[in-house]
């Protein structure tokens, strides 16, 4: 065990420490950002990206994966630090930020519910997601990713921002180009360095180097209302528990938004996790990233982070600048904290345009462009669900179009399992009418099922076998109860045969009578009924 875990900490170290380095850099203005969105301090959302980005490095389950601060969990996050801060100002003794104090107070209660997720193996469920509503997802988040950079090319006049004109703009979208072509052509030449942390470099230099009057990560902090990028340790939060008492009628907004923020961090961090399996052609485990995740909120929340979970613009920097292992995520949270503590000045100086360019390179890498080549090609069903979940993820947000597109996914999958059942019908030498059912029998087929049967005018002995059907759930169950009762009713014999050991169990606990029409044989299937078993994995 303590092998497999230092061979996955790191394989290459170089590769590792270079992809890391290069992610601390991007994680700087989006926890700033989402921090804003939120309406707390910036230092609240780098500590969070801190916290998260450590533990998920070192416990989690995807090597390589980035954690911090997430703009879907920053919006849900905004109602209770809003109704926060407004209970604090009526209280007799009123509390400036009490909003921030409810927010480490629900992230306790986040960090519990995904780690009894990973206790009870929720992570699998991931699986269920299908193709295409993962490449929805994909495309819809690179939308995004894309619609949330084009605010940087905005300035601050008066109280409104303004989208940069004249030579502003164009500098802007040289230092921007620059970045990208170097991301682009360097790889070509060497891919023992980091694209991303070079172009970086290179734009920094030419920018404070040149004198050039650009934004850069100090001017895009203050202008957001923060005071810089400097601050010093996280420290325990001794004070949330003096709040408690403040919770008094609100806890339904607490439970509710806790439950929210939990479901939003997991499927965006299994989502993630599985994109990376797909990159690295390696897999993760998801029940391990639960446990993780959850651990990293109950942390924000004690040591004040505005919690998060994996951010996908950053694994994919990380995974597509070589770092695989856990280093590269341990050392992009040590480097933020550095920067923090012992860095500010500098990063403060590096451009925005920058990390604009790094990010449209990940716009350009995330996007499925396949999708176009093959939206002719696929079922017209499946095509509709990737539009949508993309259409979505840029209305909505990511935990909606996931809901969204596994729903349409499940009702198209349904509909159609529901117009495959059939039944052969054969008479036998001693006049016995024999109903070979073939097909998933479950609740979107009982009708189908029903229909095939004619009571009224059948022989006097009936039989129906099952050895090419499953009933798969308690309405299938209940089909054929009903129909054998049916026959029962008439007066006329029925035989069913071919039913898997659970199946009978349920039959029999309604109609202990039924033990003389079923059949018993080797060649009785051996699947489990959902509503029977539901802890039960068939390979």
């Amino acid at each position: 065990m303590l092998a497999k875990y230092l061979l996955s900490f790191t394989q290459n170290p170089k590769n590792d420490i270079l992809s890391g380095l290069t992610v601390a850099l991007a994680l700087v203005p989006e926890a700033v950002a989402f921090a804003f969105v939120a309406g707390i301090d910036p230092l609240v959302g780098l500590y969070g990206a801190f916290i998260m980005g450590i533990v998920t490095a070192l416990f989690g389950g995807r090597p390589g994966m980035i954690s911090g601060a997430t703009g879907a969990m920053a919006v849900v996050m905004v109602h209770l630090i809003q109704k926060g801060n407004e209970v604090g100002l009526t209280l007799a003794e009123p509390v400036e930020y009490l909003g921030l104090q409810w927010l480490f107070i629900t992230l306790l209660f986040v960090g519990a519910i995904q780690i009894m997720a990973g206790v009870f193996r929720l992570g699998k469920f991931v699986r269920l997601i299908p193709h295409p509503v993962m490449m929805g997802f994909v495309n819809g988040l690179a939308i995004v990713i894309f619609l949330s950079q084009l605010g940087l090319f905005k300035e601050s006049r008066g109280t409104v921002p303004q989208w940069l004109t004249g030579p502003d703009l164009w500098v802007m979208l040289a230092l921007v180009g620059l970045t990208m072509g170097i991301m682009f052509g360097l790889p070509k030449l060497t891919k023992k360095l980091p694209a991303a942390l070079i172009a970086i470099i290179v734009v920094a230099c030419i920018t404070i180097f040149g004198n050039l009057d650009v934004s850069t990560v100090g001017s895009f902090i203050r202008d957001g209302g923060g005071s810089g990028l400097k601050g010093s340790l996280p420290v325990f939060q001794t004070q949330i528990f003096s709040f408690i008492e403040t919770i008094n009628g609100h806890w339904d907004l607490i439970l509710s938004t806790a439950f929210l923020l939990a479901a939003v961090g997991l499927i965006e961090s299994l989502m993630t996790l599985n994109l990376i399996d797909e990159m690295t052609e390696t897999r993760g485990s998801g029940n391990r990233e639960c446990v993780a995740q959850g651990g990293a909120n109950i942390l924000n929340g004690f040591f004040g982070g505005m919690g998060g979970c994996a951010m996908i613009g950053q694994s994919i920097i990380n995974v597509s600048s070589g770092g695989r292992g856990r280093l590269s995520g341990a050392t992009a949270a040590i480097a933020l904290l550095c920067f923090v503590l012992f860095g500010a000045p500098l990063i403060e100086q590096i451009p925005i345009a920058a990390l604009v360019g790094v990010m449209f390179m990940v716009v350009i890498g995330t996007f499925a462009w396949s999708s176009f080549r093959i939206l002719h090609k696929i079922p017209l069903s499946d095509a509709i669900v990737l539009i949508t979940v993309s259409a979505v993820t840029v209305w909505q947000d990511l935990a909606i179009a996931v809901f969204v597109g596994v729903i349409m996914s499940a009702l198209v999958f349904a509909w159609k399992s529901a117009t495959m059942i059939r039944a052969r019908k054969r008479i036998k030498e001693d006049g016995t009418k024999v109903y070979e059912i073939w097909g998933p029998l479950f609740f979107g087929s009982t009708t189908a099922f029903n229909s095939k049967f004619d009571v009224s005018t059948d022989p006097d002995s009936v039989e129906i076998d099952f050895i090419e059907s499953k009933i798969s759930d308690h309405s299938g169950v209940e089909a054929v109860r009903n129909i054998a009762n049916k026959y029962l009713n008439s007066g006329k014999q029925i035989k069913l045969t071919h039913l898997s050991p659970d199946c009978k169990a349920l039959l029999l606990k309604w109609n202990p009578e039924f033990e003389t029409i079923i059949e018993d044989s080797i060649e009785d299937p051996r699947y489990y009924v959902v509503t029977d078993t539901l802890d039960a994995e068939v390979s």
